[in-house]
Formats: C-alpha cells, sequence, structure tokens
C-alpha cells in the first residue's frame, strides 16, 4: 500500500516538475521570439523599403554615353543602394512576355524609353528624402521622367512607426503574462509542498535553509526550461536563414547573443524570485491556514 502511495507522489512529483519545466520553455520561447522579431524588425522594414525602385527614364536623344555617365554618376551617389539599367529593347521584351504578343508587330516601332532601376538605401526611402533626389536627378535634362509609387512610400513609413509602437506594446504585456504563467506554476508546485515546509519549520529550521532547496530546484527548472527555449530559438533562427537567407537574420550575433542569454537570465530571475516568495508565503501562514 504504502508502495503504492510512493509511486503516486512521485507521478506527481514528476508531473509538477514537467508543467513548471513546459511552463517555463514555451513562455520564455514566446519572448525570445518576440525579442529576436524587435531587433530584426528594422532590418525587415529595411529591406522592405529597399525593394521600392525609383525608375528614371531618358529622352529618346540620350545616346549611350550619357546614358553610361549617368550610371557611373549613381555608383557615387550616396542615396543608391543598388540600380539596373534596362534598355527599351529589354523593355519592350519584358512588356511582350507579361502581355503575351507582340505589341511592336502592330505599332511598327518602339514607344518605350532606355531607363535606370534606382533602388533607394532604406534611410533615403522617406517622403522628404525622395523629393529631394527627385529634384537632384532633374537637374539632368536627357531625362524625361522619374516614376515611383509614392503612395507605397507613404504607406510603408506610416505603417513601420504603428507597427514598432504596438511591439512594444506587446512586449509589455507578453512580459507580464510570462512572469504570471511561471510565478503560478511554481507556486502551485510549492503549494504541494506547503506540509513538508510547515513541519521543517516546526522542528527549527529557520527560513532561509527552509527556502533554499525549493529554490535551487526551482531554479534549475527555469534553467532546464530556458536551455530548451534557446535550443528552440537557435533552430528557429537556422531555419528562417536557410529560408529566407536575403533578410541576413544571422548577421548581427552579438543582438542575437543578447537576446539568447536574456532568456536564460529572465528564466533564472522568474523562477528564484517566484519561489521565493511563494515559500515566504507559506512559512507566514499558520499551521490552521494550510488547509
Amino acid at each position: 500500500m504504502a508502495s503504492n502511495f510512493d509511486k503516486f507522489q512521485k507521478r506527481r512529483l514528476i508531473s509538477s516538475y514537467f508543467s513548471v519545466v513546459l511552463s517555463v520553455f514555451l513562455v520564455l520561447f514566446l519572448l525570445g521570439v518576440l525579442g529576436l522579431f524587435v531587433i530584426n524588425s528594422k532590418k525587415l522594414a529595411d529591406d522592405f523599403k529597399e525593394k521600392i525602385a525609383m525608375t528614371v527614364f531618358f529622352d529618346n536623344e540620350a545616346n549611350d554615353s550619357i546614358i553610361k555617365a549617368f550610371g557611373t554618376d549613381l555608383k557615387k551617389m550616396p542615396f543608391a543602394k543598388k540600380f539596373v539599367y534596362v534598355s527599351k529593347d529589354e523593355a519592350a521584351k519584358l512588356h511582350t512576355d507579361i502581355i503575351g504578343e507582340d505589341f511592336l508587330t502592330f505599332l511598327g516601332e518602339n514607344p518605350l524609353q532606355n531607363s535606370y532601376d534606382i533602388h533607394l538605401k532604406a534611410d533615403y526611402v522617406e517622403r522628404d528624402s525622395i523629393v529631394k533626389i527627385e529634384r537632384t536627378l532633374r537637374k539632368n535634362e536627357m531625362i524625361s521622367d522619374i516614376v515611383y509609387d509614392k503612395q507605397l512610400v507613404n504607406l510603408v513609413n506610416d505603417n513601420i512607426k504603428k507597427v514598432s509602437f504596438w511591439i512594444l506594446i506587446i512586449s509589455g504585456f507578453l512580459t507580464v503574462i510570462a512572469v504570471l504563467l511561471i510565478n503560478s506554476s511554481l507556486r502551485l508546485s510549492i503549494h504541494s509542498n506547503r506540509f513538508i515546509i510547515k513541519t521543517m519549520q516546526m522542528v527549527g529550521a529557520t527560513k532561509a535553509f527552509i527556502r533554499k532547496p525549493f529554490v535551487m530546484r526551482s531554479v534549475k527548472l527555469g534553467m532546464l526550461g530556458a536551455g530548451l527555449a534557446i535550443i528552440a530559438l537557435i533552430a528557429l533562427l537556422i531555419y528562417v536563414n536557410t529560408n529566407f537567407p536575403s533578410l541576413g537574420i544571422l548577421d548581427d550575433k552579438i543582438l542575437i547573443a543578447f537576446v539568447l542569454i536574456s532568456v536564460l537570465g529572465i528564466g533564472i530571475l522568474i523562477t528564484w524570485l517566484s519561489t521565493h516568495f511563494a515559500t515566504q508565503r507559506f512559512l507566514n501562514l499558520r499551521t490552521d491556514d494550510l488547509y
């Protein structure tokens, strides 16, 4: 009979440990994902901005030397991330592929113009900066027109500000939820040992002596949960970098290491504080209140 009771107690203890580790793992993994997203949010926003192209069209009178000189000047421009020259013949071929028929056969001539597709650096994809760039480029008399999606530029910048604000709000909210969930799991674990705590106190053990094994056990569980969260985060980073290498998500290794170390630190800190206050609560209770 006693053996069955011991097995039951052991299973309950293992179940309690498992729930604590699982809670710590899930919460810290979500916090880690959010942390990685925050440090990479600017990179993601910059990557999206730099996909917006500004197309510069040239007059038909512009010869190859003028167009080549413009490309040479672009290399010296601080705002140009990359640029591609598209000849009128290449543009005609591209249009033919899109519409599925050769429009030159019934027009008789190519109405398209030679152009450059310029991708600006992210810092220059702003309303005022693009207007200044456009004004500077239009000083070249051989440029007939400059086209870019003004509405998209405005929309991107406005939405990035809104997303940044909500990321801060969500980060704070999830942090509070993380503390509450981990604290709740640990309190339940300590609650199951409340009679042991009170018994030790009644035989003369000091509060610090009683707290120590519970705190050490919780910290170890917290480290285990945090370790699993770190492994899962590293796996996630490798997966994203393998499938989306253009994001360069592993480039900033210092910040990534900071996030991973913070996950471990938060796991240890929350479990230590939660266990400390949970045991203190039962130490301060009268024996009758334990029931």
